[in-house]
Formats: structure tokens, C-alpha cells, sequence
């Protein structure tokens, strides 16, 4: 029989329903990206490079126009060049006379510097003529890098979201994953919600937008198999946020503090690092996932990070070239058999574009280094000592910015390494924790570690010396001293007849709770067994059933008076709560004490063993020698049977 109700097809039949068109990344990825999970296709990282830090630095600090060639020296070398200067054919390490040959205009500023007898380092102008009695400090550009950090997370929201990793003074990782997801759930709710029939592995809609502004980046162009006319992914999507992101904290970063800074954003660590250098100054490259391949292949593989020392040398002299895209044609296997597995499967997998690394926040200092080569080298101990004072000096101003004097960070040891012709010999002490860390108490150890040098003979000629200090740890605080555990006499005594009235009204309680001396200790053991559990301090050495009642004559110690009473289950005996860990010493030392002499007065018989194995047909009262002997302080005679 026919239905009379008219047939509704379940789903729409017309024909651009049935070509829609779904993304190639899931639900599950969606969730990966608010993960910051390193498996996410959809991950964003980004790097973020100041340009020429240290020739910024110094010329934001003395009001130089940003046109103007600047370098940054070092004796008669330069470390650091402006990128107007570059333009004149300027490269670092060139003498200070060539530079000047090839730029006239050129500002020369010479690093501060640590003077021989100065207790901080200052900027002298003469400070390239006395390298044998100056030391280098680097400390301003670390001051500067610390506020840039600051307001690069200033930006950023707060952790968890925000995760950042200073990789060095003057450049930045950024994992900008976590943010990325909340702000693709705000613009495009129709993936907020749950995925189609709760599977997470159900295709996410295509994005609506065709057509994406990248605003003034620098776009890797991409692979050969991909053009600009397919409609933009996810991935797309997700990396031009990035962009929006960065370009904000890079204008953060120039409009508060003045300093310029390139970035690249990619899927991963090393191809962001490879994308911040690709346009330089003050630019930022954008490596989307689909022109990776062709990134990649324009390098050469010895400017990646990790193969651009020993490995790579290897690499080159057994596969006869430094290009990427001569290398990828060489196969996995090919990889393993001349570089072993993981070497070989590592370098498959980086040439490609392929790094898990995560971005690590932590952004503390694990140590601190101060160090001088000496041209000429010293030959005296006083002179040594002299260089010790200014490298204290430079640690210990270090220590200051990182919390030392609040307790917040402390190092744990200090090193000392002493190098005299061929010869590098190195001495490590640790640093005392029990008390105020200050520059008299790295200098006294340091001064030791040399002397220790000293006597082990041939410390001169000395051509470099290095203080160090590491082991970092978190320091403590709200700790009290030993003096605010104690009291003045008058109030001594006040607590002492608190504590004695309130023992009074329990002395009642105790002598009905007190057992019998013929079972006292046996349950007294038992009793403990089947109270204590967990990690309550009273659980202390309750595995021994003979431990003796403590003396009534012990004195007690004077308490605050806000203390609790504690009662001991072994006793019992009350007293303050402050005295309870060191009751149950005592208890301890006397169980031992009483085993010991049980031990001696038994050795070289079978009373002992007659002892531990008691059994109700040969250990009458009174039968054997155990019994008949004297009851040791504290012990009570048991019977069985």
C-alpha cells in the first residue's frame, strides 16, 4: 500500500550541495591547536630577531638618527654594524682603520668596559687602549634585551596561552598556537561547536574566505605544484592571524622602546629562524605549508641549525654537496647507511621542513660566565686576584637583576677555570646556603679556588682566567630564624605554667588512658599500628614495640604561647607541639640504645632466638633464662599463652 504523505528527501539533492567542499584538517586538529601540540598541522611559530641588536642599543641610547652608519667596537674590532653602514661594504671583525677607510661618517662606540679597581662597569673613551687592564661588559644589551622581552609578553595574553623562549639576547621564539585557536573561534563560529556526531576526526568546513590580505609581509612563494588561485585552508587562516599577532608586537616593541625587528612565521621552529633572516630590517616573512618545499630547497643545508658544524662537514664530504635540493634526492636508506639511523633519519626529516621542537617558556638564567684573556698574560697572584674582584662584581650585579637579594633565585656552586700555556685546570666549590649571598662571600671563594690553583704549581704565565656560577635554584621565603623561636625569660615562664596547668587537667585522663605494665608495650605497638597511616610525622620508628617511657624529669622548652599541647601515644607525655619531633628522637635513640644491650648481653647464646620465636609449650613464665633476667629500663615483661 502506497503512503499517502509525500516523499521529503532527507537531505538536500541540488547540486552544489553535493559538491561542498570540506578541509583537508579535522576537528581533532582544531583541538590540537588550542593545545600548542607539536603534532598540530595547523601549528603557528614565530621568531622574532632584533636588527643589529647591539648597534641599536647604542645608538637609541645616545640619540643617533637610525640613518646614520654605526658600529659597535671591541679593542680594535668591530662586533655589531648598523645596516646603513653595511651599505658601504662593511662586514664585522674588519679593523677599526679599514672601516673607516670605506666609511668616513662611520660613529665608532666602543662596549662598556670593567676598569682594573672600578666596582661597575661605565662606557671610557679610551677603553680601546687598554685591553690589558679593561674587561668587556656586556650588560647593557642584556638590560635592553630583558625590557624587550618584557614588553614582547606584554602584548602577548598571559600564560598558559602566552609561550615564549628568549633563545639568546637578542631573539625570541614564539608559539602562537593557543591564541590563534581562541581568536579562529571568535571570527568563525561555525567551528566553535562540537564536531558532527561527537568525531573529532569529521573534516572541518572549508573557511568562507577566499581571498586573504597579508598586508605589507614578505610571502614565500609557493611550491611548484601549488598557486595562488586555490582558495585559501586552515592553515592559511591560522597563519595569517599569526601575522596579525606579531606585526602588533613588533609595533609594540618600536613604539615604546625604539627598536626595530624581523620575524618569520612558519608550521615549526627552525623554518621561522630561516624565515626572520629572509628579509631583513624591520620585515617579516610569512613560510606558509604549502611553499615549504620550495623554502627549503633555496638553502644551503650548512646554514641550518646543527648542520652547519661537524655534521654537516660530514655530510658534504660524503654526499658531495651543501644544497638542500640536491640533497633531498638522496633516499632515507642512503641517509641511515652513511650517517647511521637516527643521524640519517634526523637530517630526512629536517631538509624536508620537519621539526617537533617545542618552545621551551622558561627564560631563566641556568648560569652566569665572567672571563678575561689576558695579552700580555699575568704572572702574579695579586694581579689575578684584582681580575677576580672586577668578575665578582660582574656576577654578582647580574644576581641583583635575577632576585638574589629577595631570595628569589641563588646559584649553588661557583667555578673557576685557570688556563697557563696548553694547560686549562678548573676548581669547583659550593656556595654556603645558610646565610645572605653578597660579593665579600664570592670573592672569599673564589680567592680560595685560586690558591688551591697555586699550590698545585705552574699557574704562571696565567692567559685566561673564568668565574663562573650555576646549579640555580629557586630561593625560599617566609622562612624564620631560630631567634623568633625563642622567648624572654619572664615569658619563659608564663608559657611554662600554661603548659603545666593544662597538663594538670589531664593528668586524669592520662593515668586511666596509662596500660598495665604487663602488656604496655605490646599495645602500645598495636595500638599505633592501627591509628597511624599516611604521612602523619607521628608514624616515626612505630615498627618498635620496646621503646622505653620517657623520663618524667625531661624539662621543657619554652613555646609561644599561640602552641598546641601534643601528647605522646608512646608515653604518654604532653608538651608543646613545637617539641614533638624532638620527643620521638628521643624515643628513637633510646629503642636503639636498649637494643644494643640486649644484643651484647646476649651474644653467643640461643636466649635471643628464644626470645624472637616464643611458643606457648616452651616459654613458660618463668621457665626460661629470658625471663629470669633483669627487665630493661623501659621494657615490660610479656606473657603468652
Amino acid at each position: 500500500m502506497s503512503s499517502s504523505q509525500p516523499f521529503i528527501a532527507s537531505s538536500p539533492i541540488s547540486p552544489s550541495a553535493g559538491h561542498l567542499r570540506k578541509s583537508k584538517f579535522t576537528f581533532r586538529h582544531l583541538s590540537q591547536l588550542a593545545l600548542s601540540s607539536t603534532a598540530c598541522p595547523l601549528r603557528v611559530i614565530a621568531h622574532i630577531d632584533l636588527d643589529a641588536f647591539y648597534a641599536q642599543c647604542e645608538g637609541v641610547r645616545l640619540g643617533i638618527a637610525e640613518d646614520q652608519p654605526l658600529a659597535v667596537q671591541q679593542w680594535q674590532g668591530l662586533i655589531a654594524i648598523n645596516y646603513p653602514a653595511r651599505n658601504f661594504g662593511l662586514s664585522r671583525f674588519i679593523d677599526i682603520s679599514e672601516a673607516k677607510k670605506l666609511c668616513p661618517s662611520i660613529i665608532l662606540q666602543h662596549v662598556a668596559t670593567w676598569r682594573e679597581g672600578d666596582a661597575k662597569w661605565a662606557y671610557h673613551e679610551d677603553a680601546f687602549a687598554h685591553i690589558a687592564t679593561h674587561k668587556v661588559s656586556l650588560d647593557p644589551y642584556r638590560l635592553e634585551s630583558r625590557r624587550i622581552l618584557a614588553t614582547i609578553k606584554d602584548v602577548l595574553p598571559a600564560a598558559p596561552v602566552q609561550r615564549v623562549e628568549k633563545a639568546s639576547v637578542d631573539e625570541v621564539f614564539l608559539d602562537l598556537s593557543a591564541q590563534i585557536h581562541s581568536v579562529l573561534l571568535e571570527r568563525y563560529p561555525e567551528i566553535s561547536g562540537p564536531a558532527p556526531y561527537d568525531d573529532p576526526t569529521e573534516a572541518l568546513p572549508r573557511p568562507p574566505t577566499t581571498a586573504l590580505n597579508w598586508n605589507t609581509d614578505a610571502l614565500v612563494d609557493l611550491d611548484n605544484d601549488e598557486t595562488e588561485d586555490d582558495d585559501p585552508d586552515w592553515d592559511d587562516i591560522a597563519m595569517l592571524v599569526g601575522s596579525e599577532i606579531v606585526r602588533s608586537v613588533r609595533a609594540a616593541v618600536r613604539e615604546r622602546l625604539k627598536y626595530t625587528c624581523s620575524a618569520g612565521i612558519a608550521r615549526n621552529k627552525m623554518i621561522a629562524k630561516l624565515g626572520s633572516a629572509h628579509k631583513k630590517p624591520n620585515q617579516q616573512t610569512i613560510v606558509r605549508n604549502r611553499a615549504v618545499q620550495k623554502f627549503m630547497g633555496s638553502f644551503k643545508f650548512t646554514k641550518i641549525r646543527n648542520l652547519g658544524g661537524k655534521l654537516g662537514e660530514d655530510v658534504v664530504s660524503k654526499f658531495g654537496t651543501e644544497e638542500v635540493k640536491e640533497l633531498l634526492d638522496v633516499s632515507l636508506p642512503q641517509l641511515k647507511s652513511k650517517l647511521g639511523d637516527d643521524t640519517g633519519s634526523w637530517v630526512y626529516e629536517i631538509i624536508r621542513g620537519e621539526d617537533s621542537s617545542e618552545v621551551n617558556s622558561r627564560t631563566q638564567i641556568k648560569s652566569m660566565l665572567s672571563a678575561k684573556s689576558f695579552r700580555p698574560t699575568i704572572n702574579s697572584h695579586d694581579q689575578a686576584v684584582k681580575w677576580l674582584r672586577i668578575f665578582v662584581a660582574d656576577i654578582f650585579s647580574r644576581l641583583v637583576e635575577e632576585g638574589v637579594l629577595e631570595n628569589k633565585r641563588r646559584p649553588r656552586t661557583i667555578n673557576l677555570h685557570h688556563r697557563q700555556g696548553g694547560q686549562m685546570r678548573s676548581r669547583q666549590a659550593p656556595i654556603p646556603s645558610g646565610r645572605p649571598l653578597d660579593e665579600n662571600v664570592l670573592f672569599e671563594i673564589s680567592k680560595n679556588l685560586l690558591g688551591q690553583i697555586i699550590v698545585d704549581g705552574r699557574a704562571w704565565p696565567c692567559a685566561n682566567l673564568q668565574l663562573s656560577v650555576g646549579g640555580f635554584e629557586e630561593g625560599l621565603t617566609g622562612n624564620r630564624g631560630i631567634g623568633s623561636f625563642l622567648v624572654r625569660e619572664d615569658g619563659a615562664k608564663a608559657m611554662k605554667r600554661d603548659i603545666e596547668d593544662h597538663a594538670l587537667d589531664q593528668g586524669e585522663m592520662r593515668a586511666e588512658k596509662r596500660p598495665k605494665s604487663e602488656h604496655g608495650a605490646i599495645q602500645r605497638f598495636l595500638s599505633r599500628q592501627g591509628t597511624s597511616h599516611g604521612d602523619s610525622d607521628e608514624d616515626i620508628d612505630s615498627t618498635h614495640s620496646d621503646i622505653p617511657s620517657i623520663p618524667p624529669d625531661v624539662p621543657s622548652i619554652a613555646q609561644p604561647a599561640h602552641s598546641d599541647i601534643f601528647t605522646c601515644t608512646i608515653c604518654p607525655e604532653s608538651m608543646p607541639i613545637s617539641r614533638k619531633e624532638e620527643h620521638e628522637d628521643w624515643h628513637f635513640a633510646k629503642s636503639i640504645a636498649a637494643a644494643d644491650n640486649n644484643n651484647v648481653s646476649h651474644q653467643g647464646s640461643t636466649a635471643q632466638e628464644a626470645r624472637l620465636k616464643p611458643t606457648s609449650a616452651t616459654k613458660r613464665p618463668g621457665a626460661s633464662n629470658y625471663n629470669q633476667k633483669k627487665i630493661a629500663k623501659g621494657q615490660s615483661r610479656l606473657a603468652f599463652g
